[in-house]
């Protein structure tokens, strides 16, 4: 296993001698120089009622462009009947391998005899990526990745990118191996932060060296015939409204525009998947989970005609993981 790993990170570092990054990412997909390329990505989708609904509306009626589905969960069927009526919506798979809710938890499609790292005495999911990270093997994380890849397949749903739920596939360099090989192997898009990276070495407190194997990988994906993305900003959960000012709409509404205005004013050139996690609540959701204030604030945000406004005059781009894919394949027709 760790000479794989090894011969995996050999073989980007030897990339970034054959690549040289003197322009984003943006500017080789074609976008023009300067520009800020927005996906505003929605997480989660799969995960309850209120998800699927809110992932909908957002991207039907608001500016989000994209999301990803948990093959894991109890209401992917319901949103893959959606999808065979809205083909073009750009859907990728949201890799899970945690289930991180108390009352409300799922196991891996492999089954614990193929994946028992991964299943914790509850024989759901670990809670946490620590765990995951603690008790699982890199080829259990690859066995139930491509097993919920093969869901989708079988449903007959080719996902427009993967990414990771809870960020367990960056936990571990292993763990990464497998994920870029498996979006490989598929060629498929995987989400992953390859360029200046910015808003993501600020946000995950990175070292420098961090951010250096992050471009590595990034030069491997293009190599390989994928897109990449320039930045990542992941901080969605972290804003909370003002101590007394009460969770209502409006609020809510108000505030998580606010904080995604600023969150554009301070992208740098290039492309950024700006992670959310929409829902239109119902009386169930509080039973799943506590982060119902701050899902509804995306939602309210994302559907909110200033935002849109905000986005039309500062002439920033919004796109899909589907687009970007084709301009990947129309500029390796050119090289």
């Amino acid at each position: 296993m760790k000479k794989i790993s090894c011969l995996f990170l050999m073989g980007i570092i030897y990339c970034s001698f054959l690549f040289a990054q003197d322009s984003t990412y943006a500017e080789k997909l074609g976008f023009p120089k300067g520009k800020k390329v927005v996906i505003f990505h929605v997480d989660d989708v799969g995960m309850s009622l209120d998800g699927n609904h809110g992932a909908i509306e957002a991207m039907e009626k608001g500016v989000a462009t994209s999301c990803s589905v948990m093959m894991t969960c109890p209401w992917v069927p319901g949103y893959f009947h959606y999808l065979k009526d809205h083909p073009n919506t750009d859907a990728g798979l949201h890799l899970t391998l945690t289930s991180e809710w108390k009352d409300y938890r799922w196991g891996p499609l492999s089954g614990k005899p193929a994946v028992p790292g991964l299943v914790d005495g509850e024989g759901a999911m670990w809670a946490s990526v620590e765990d995951v990270v603690k008790h699982a093997t890199a080829d259990e994380v690859e066995t139930e990745i491509r097993a919920q890849v093969e869901r989708a397949l079988q449903m007959g749903f080719r996902p427009t990118h993967l990414d990771s739920h809870m960020g367990t596939l960056f936990a571990t360099p292993a763990f990464i191996q497998r994920y870029v090989k498996v979006g490989m192997e598929y060629k498929i898009p995987i989400m992953f932060p390859g360029g200046h990276n910015t808003l993501a070495a600020e946000q995950l407190k990175s070292t420098s060296a961090d951010m250096q194997m992050a471009r590595n990988v990034g030069k491997a994906l293009w190599l390989a015939g994928l897109p990449v993305i320039d930045d990542l900003h992941n901080t969605s959960y972290a804003p909370h409204l003002p101590e007394g000012v009460k969770p209502t709409s409006e609020n809510l509404r108000k505030y998580k525009t606010q904080f995604y205005i600023d969150a554009l004013k301070s992208l740098k050139p290039g492309i950024t998947y700006v992670i959310m996690h929409c829902i239109k609540p119902t009386e169930v959701f509080p039973y799943i989970s506590d982060s119902g204030p701050v899902r509804e604030g995306d939602f309210l945000a994302m559907t909110n005609p200033e935002l849109k406004k905000y986005i039309e005059k500062e002439g920033i781009i919004l796109m899909t993981m589907r687009e970007l894919m084709e301009r990947r394949e129309k500029v390796a027709n050119r090289e």
